[in-house]
């Protein structure tokens, strides 16, 4: 009888901590820090007050705002994630600066969103993850990003930004993935990107596709642990095959409309490819005959190159037409037209 007393006093001990827990997180989250429900409300004047921020209120909780993520136990704003609307203008508030726990910012598919992006960006260090993409902002991809420390994810895609890619993002050391991709970026990329990342913890992604980019593939992208690389539809040229390798974890690589040059008869094809696009550059050599083992391959693209010899048969290889090896220097064999002699 005394141990199930003491039983039932420990359960309850248990239920009063956790509804004190839960209490303490429903406060924190209704406090609202003052200086995070300044900022924000300083964000929705710079934009005009529109009605995007209806719900905006001084006397309503900023943790309640649409659009806000609170942390639950200290209450202080730690998401700003405003998408989705064309009515909404002007260019990104430096009031962003005051909410100085933010974690995760994304501003997407807000097409009247201009100018350039402020140094205020560089004053949040708390930062994990910064999304400015579908927008008008235009300007360089500012250098100061690269004073973001904790910064994991950069996703700056879809906008009218111009210059090179900051040297400076290769000092991040948490930085694993970049999607630049449509934009008119210019000038070669830098060698480090990526080298202060764990190889044997962290995989990399790397999206830079339709812009005027130049130079070539830096040798030193050969240690990065790629998951994901598209330099498509840019004007690179060179030797790329130090993306490859039997090993590596790329699942998906675009290296299409370039001017890529190297022997692909030379090159060891990553065992979990899904994807891979050579199209539209000066590929040379032979399909590998290790194509056909590559039992995820969805997509297999290497038309437009000088590539000869047979095309590989057997495996999953029936599921790629002509369309994948047209326009080759003498490439031959099902499906194509042309027989080997």
């Amino acid at each position: 009888m005394k141990t199930t007393t003491t039983a039932m006093r420990s359960l309850s001990v248990a239920v009063l901590l956790l509804v004190a827990a839960a209490a303490s997180a429903s406060a924190a989250k209704d406090r609202c820090h003052s200086g995070d429900k300044a900022a924000l409300l300083a964000i929705k004047a710079a934009l005009g007050n529109p009605y995007h921020f209806a719900s905006w209120t001084p006397d309503n909780p900023c943790c309640d705002w649409y659009d806000v993520d609170c942390d639950a136990t200290t209450g202080r704003v730690v998401g700003l994630a405003v998408f989705q609307d064309a009515n909404l203008t002007g260019t990104i508030p430096d009031a962003v600066a005051g909410l100085v726990h933010l974690q995760n910012l994304m501003l997407h598919h807000l097409p009247g969103i201009s100018g350039p992006i402020p140094p205020a960006i560089g004053r949040l260090s708390n930062l994990s993850f910064l999304t400015i993409s579908w927008t008008g902002v235009s300007g360089p991809v500012p250098s100061f990003l690269g004073t973001l420390t904790r910064l994991n994810q950069l996703d700056l895609s879809f906008n009218a930004l111009t210059g090179a890619v900051p040297a400076s993002l290769a000092a991040l050391p948490s930085l694993y993935s970049i999607d630049i991709s449509r934009n008119r970026l210019t000038g070669s990329l830098p060698p480090l990107l990526f080298s202060r990342l764990d190889k044997a913890q962290q995989e990399a992604y790397l999206r830079l596709s339709h812009n005027n980019l130049t130079g070539s593939v830096p040798p030193e992208f050969s240690a990065v642990a790629f998951a994901q690389v598209d330099l498509s539809r840019n004007a690179f040229a060179g030797d790329a095959s130090g993306l490859f390798g039997r090993a590596k974890p790329v699942q998906q690589m675009d290296l299409s409309r370039n001017a890529f040059s190297f022997n692909l008869s030379a090159v060891e094809l990553p065992e979990q490819l899904n994807s891979l696009d050579l199209s539209h550059n000066a590929i040379y050599g032979g399909i590998p005959a290790q194509v056909v083992n590559l039992t995820n391959l969805q997509l297999f693209n290497v038309s437009y190159n000088r590539l000869c010899g047979a095309v590989p048969t057997g495996g999953n290889m029936a599921s790629f037409d002509a369309y994948s090896y047209q326009h080759n220097r003498c490439l031959c064999g099902p499906p194509l037209a042309d027989p080997c002699k």
